[in-house]
């Protein structure tokens, strides 16, 4: 979910079409379309995707399951996020909204024009229903995404209200106003919203579903009669007959597939494929295109997430060791051609990221930890944090040879010696061995590299490569020692950490709190970055938040790529002026 943030709402409606922004800007303020589209861009065509694993889902909303691909094309929000401004929403569903002085409410107006796609119009009811069954029935993020809403009321037949817990957080409006609206008249005794997870779902977006094999193919098509097509929201986007993803097993076989003609486009994601990968007649003739398109997004955390549920884990003397003993530089440089940047910190490439040193204003915010600082983070506010690298001086930090003894040091303080060439627990005698379980054979190359590093140290990692199905019931459960894991970071970071980082979701099977993080320090920290009263008190508080998460040593971040690689048949267009935030292909169309 992209973010909104910041001070006073401000709302008007142009063209029966309002919009929400928390600083008081807007770049369309009278909108007739975004500029990241071609309003006259053609209808028409297949468009053919690929996707790995399988599916054995078509509702995207619960926790169990696989869901497929492109379920998000069925459902309609009540408003849509500007993807070339960080600030604003449009209405989509709702005609009109408006944010109560003292902002313990919003209220929502339903297009009287909008319908669903059997014809019944959408209602406050619907948007009650979908509400309350999300919270009651939905994965774990509705119910803490929802947390501070109070109740949905229904004012009348197109009008609903929603109350607030607090005014503090400021959010709250631009998080119900990316609410997907399910139809009430659809569930009921035929249609149980968690039970048949393989029923033909009902919406009011753009496509509908034609057909679909289980864990192999799914196949939109768009709604021709489509409510919204004249909106501004709209115009320009939804510019496929037909939607298709297919499904592959292996991402070798997919990328051959792609080469052949058999689909039209890939975000690449492996270096080395970028570098030699795309070859072949297609390439030659130039029917395919590659190009790298600049990403304006925070970097996120992609790395190796370590479980602190697992007793092997829970010392961060250990955690901090294995970070130590990762050679990012080496990595990067004969893994991944040096495409990458090393991630430094949760929120890197952005203003949210913690400085070198620890300022002022930081320190202020840790006043009322500072007993629990001493005990649980000694050094926070006396050191700088950083990444070791293996390619300068001959010092801790930047050179291979001393992080390894560094890090030897470290798991002595531990508890931990060597006997027969093994690192064993000096307590119970057994030998420091766990598992990385992975899902995509293409980090098995990082894997062994890492794996390498660590057997120096006497520690044996395992690696495992399991199915798609298998590896989301582990993650689901926490059963796993060390994961690869991905966390993306918003343009303004709110109620998401919660779900990341905080204490209760570190319980709740499916969050995406993978290392199990319990702490009270990041957990008041959040709520303090939730309510905080302006961007600047935001940016303070998220480079504590920075600092903590850093100095908890509970992953070891990999790299983050500042474009997006994408390769694409010759066939599909794209607007002249693409979003600044992110790739969509939803605004592409096809010239045969």
């Amino acid at each position: 979910m992209k973010k909104i943030l910041i001070i006073c709402l401000f709302l008007e409606q142009f063209f029966a079409n309002p919009f929400l922004s928390l600083d008081g800007r807007v770049k369309y303020p009278s909108l007739k379309h975004f500029e990241y589209v071609n309003p006259d861009a053609k209808k028409g065509g297949v468009f053919r995707n690929y996707a790995l694993g399988s599916f054995d889902s078509l509702n995207p909303f619960l926790l169990q399951g696989n869901p497929a691909q492109g379920l998000e094309l069925l459902y309609d929000t009540l408003m849509v996020q500007s993807l070339d401004e960080p600030y604003s929403q449009y209405g989509l569903l709702a005609d009109d909204v408006q944010v109560a002085k003292d902002f313990y409410s919003v209220t929502f107006h339903i297009n009287p024009l909008a319908r669903f796609h059997d014809g019944v119009p959408v209602s406050a009811e619907d948007v009650k229903f979908t509400f309350d069954i999300l919270r009651e029935k939905g994965s774990v993020i509705f119910r803490q995404y929802y947390a501070d809403v109070k109740e949905a009321i229904i004012l009348d037949k197109q009008t609903i209200k929603f109350i607030f817990k607090t005014n503090k957080n400021r959010e709250l409006p631009l998080i119900l106003g990316q609410l997907q609206i399910l139809p009430k008249h659809f569930y009921g005794k035929n249609h149980e919203f968690d039970k048949d997870v393989l029923q033909k779902p009902l919406g009011s977006g753009p496509y509908s579903i034609v057909s679909f094999d289980i864990g192999k193919k799914i196949t939109y098509e768009r709604n021709k009669d489509y409510w919204a097509k004249n909106l501004p929201v709209v115009r320009g986007m939804y510019n496929f007959d037909f939607i298709v993803y297919e499904y592959y097993k292996d991402e070798s076989v997919a990328l051959k597939a792609f080469l052949k003609g058999d689909y039209d486009w890939r975000l690449e994601s492996t270096a080395k494929l970028w570098a030699r990968g795309y070859t072949g007649r297609l390439i030659k003739e130039e029917k395919i295109k590659k190009v790298m398109l600049k990403s304006g997004f925070p970097s996120g955390m992609q790395g190796f997430f370590m479980n602190t549920r697992r007793e092997v884990f829970k010392n961060p003397l250990v955690r901090e060791a294995l970070l130590y003993a990762f050679d990012g530089e080496w990595s990067n440089k004969n893994l991944f051609f040096s495409q990458y940047q090393r991630t430094l910190s949760y929120f890197d490439n952005s203003v949210y990221a913690m400085q070198n040193i620890i300022s002022e204003d930081e320190k202020k915010v840790l006043e009322p930890y500072m007993q629990i600082l001493d005990k649980k983070y000694p050094r926070l506010l006396k050191e700088a944090f950083v990444i070791p690298r293996t390619d300068g001086a001959k010092k801790i930090g930047e050179n291979k040879r001393e992080n390894l003894k560094y890090a030897r040091d470290l798991l002595k303080k531990a508890g931990y010696e060597i006997k027969d060439f093994k690192l064993v627990n000096i307590k119970t005698g057994k030998p420091f061995v766990f598992t990385l379980t992975l899902n995509n054979p293409a980090f098995e190359r990082l894997a062994l590299s890492f794996a390498k590093n660590l057997e120096i140290l006497g520690i044996d990692m395992q690696i495992e490569v399991v199915d798609s199905s298998r590896y989301a019931n582990l993650v689901r459960n926490f059963d796993y020692d060390m994961i690869v894991g991905v966390i993306g970071q918003s343009l303004f970071p709110g109620n998401e950490q919660m779900y990341y980082w905080g204490s209760k979701s570190a319980d709740m099977p499916g969050s995406r709190n993978y290392s199990g993080i319990k702490d009270e320090i990041i957990d008041d920290l959040i709520k303090r970055l939730i309510n905080a009263k302006d961007n600047q008190e935001q940016i303070i508080i998220t480079r504590v938040l920075d600092r903590v998460l850093s100095w908890g040593f509970y992953v070891i971040p990999h790299f983050y790529l500042p474009s997006y690689r994408i390769a694409y048949a010759k066939k599909i267009m794209m607007p002249k002026i693409l979003p600044q935030y992110g790739v969509d292909p939803n605004t592409w169309w096809m010239e045969e």
